[in-house]
């Protein structure tokens, strides 16, 4: 018959230069994300939690903000769901905070 008029349609058709430069823009946006409020979850976050419960609750059971911390990271490292979730907390919330305010543009709501 004549010429080729391209990939079957049950062939997948490789990205375009475009589409594969957007995926690699997006990606490295969310890996940055991702990492600076993980950062944040790991760091920044027990130092808020320690401060406000020794306000509020009195001293820590242990030896200080460095016991709160290694028993925290010996949680982390031993897959504790819990001190997953407050680390990846902020993380979630982005995304939830995100999910919302595109669900609202979605509804046509400004």
């Amino acid at each position: 018959m004549g010429k080729d008029s391209g990939p079957a349609p049950h062939q997948a058709q490789p990205l375009s230069d475009t589409a594969t430069s957007t995926f690699r823009r997006v990606f490295r946006k969310e890996l940055l994300l991702l990492s600076v409020l993980l950062f944040f979850g790991i760091v920044l976050m027990p130092i808020a939690i320690y401060v406000v419960g020794d306000a509020i609750f009195g001293a820590y059971g242990g030896y200080g903000y460095g016991d709160f911390f290694a028993t925290l990271s010996g949680k982390l490292r031993h897959g504790d769901g819990v001190a997953w979730f407050l680390v990846g907390a902020p993380y979630l919330v982005w995304q939830v905070l995100r999910l919302m305010a595109f669900a609202w543009r979605r509804t046509g709501k400004t």
